[in-house]
C-alpha cells in the first residue's frame, strides 16, 4: 500500500516537473527565435551570439528528452505498468523512483545498458554523444 501512495505523490511530482520544463522550453525556444532574428555589430559579437545559440540548443535538446520521459512515465502510470522495469519486468525500487520519478529500468539492468556500449537506451549522461549520433 505505501508503494501505491508513493505513486500517486510521484505522479503530481511530475506533472509539476512537467508543467515547469513546458514553461521553461518555452522561454529557451523564444530565446532562441530572438537569437536568430538579432543582427550582431561585429564578429565578436555573432561569436558570442553563436556560442550562447549552442548552449541554448543543446538545453533545448535536454528539457525536450525529460519532458517526453516524463510524458512516457505518466502514460506507464495510467496503463498501470508505472514502476516495472522495462528490462526484467521487476519491480523498481521506490528509492530509484524517488530520486528519477520518471526511469523505466532498475539499477542493475541500467548499469547493463551502459556496459554494452552505445547500441544501448540512450543514457542521461551522454546526451551529447546521443545528439551528434542522432545527427548521422
Amino acid at each position: 500500500m505505501a508503494r501505491k501512495v508513493a505513486i500517486v505523490k510521484l505522479r503530481k511530482i511530475l506533472v509539476r516537473r512537467r508543467e515547469a520544463l513546458a514553461l521553461a522550453l518555452e522561454g529557451d525556444l523564444s530565446l532562441l527565435r530572438e537569437l536568430h532574428a538579432a543582427t550582431s555589430g561585429d564578429i565578436l559579437d555573432a561569436a558570442c551570439d553563436t556560442a550562447q545559440d549552442e548552449i541554448n540548443s543543446q538545453l533545448v535538446d535536454v528539457e525536450s528528452r525529460e519532458l517526453m520521459a516524463i510524458d512516457d512515465a505518466i502514460v506507464r502510470m495510467d496503463e498501470g505498468t508505472y514502476g516495472d522495469c522495462d528490462g526484467c519486468g521487476k519491480p523498481i525500487p521506490l528509492q530509484r523512483l524517488q530520486a528519477v520519478p520518471y526511469v523505466n529500468d532498475c539499477i542493475i539492468c541500467r548499469r547493463k545498458a551502459e556496459d554494452s556500449g552505445p547500441s544501448g537506451p540512450a543514457s542521461w549522461n551522454r546526451v551529447f554523444d546521443n545528439v551528434q549520433a542522432d545527427q548521422v
